[in-house]
């Protein structure tokens, strides 16, 4: 995962180049992408079935990239949520701004009683 939205491209550039002031979220959150985020986060969210974003963590970085340091565990599906082609990272649990975001190596059609998992390691943030 290697893009970054709009709107953190932004800050991280008036907080490093232009010396505003940027609060990093303390928590950041996974969602599910039926469809690309894009770098405007005009994608379509998963959003029924008892879908709620997840909350992630990354470890200390090296060579300018994180990898998730635990398991992110979905709840289980009510619903179908159809077909899941891209993940993004969110600063909020609801609404909030969209950070990074990427393709799914795979996609993942996950229907009504399936649980989501992702390994711990499996999500890297690279910047390059």
């Amino acid at each position: 995962m290697t893009a970054m939205s709009n709107y953190l491209e932004n800050v991280l550039i008036n907080a490093t180049l232009r010396g505003q002031t940027y609060t990093a979220p303390t928590t950041v959150y996974l969602a599910l992408y039926t469809s690309n985020p894009t770098d405007s986060a005009t994608g379509t969210e998963v959003v029924d079935g008892g879908y709620v974003r997840q909350i992630i963590s990354f470890g200390t970085p090296s060579n300018g990239a994180s990898s998730n340091g635990s398991d992110v565990i979905f709840p289980i599906a009510t619903a179908s949520w159809g077909t899941v082609t891209h993940i993004a990272i969110f600063d909020a649990d609801t609404g909030g701004n969209l950070l990074y975001y990427g393709a799914l190596t795979a996609s993942k059609t996950i229907a009504s009683g399936d649980q989501l998992k992702v390994a711990a390691g499996d999500i890297t943030v690279t910047l390059a």
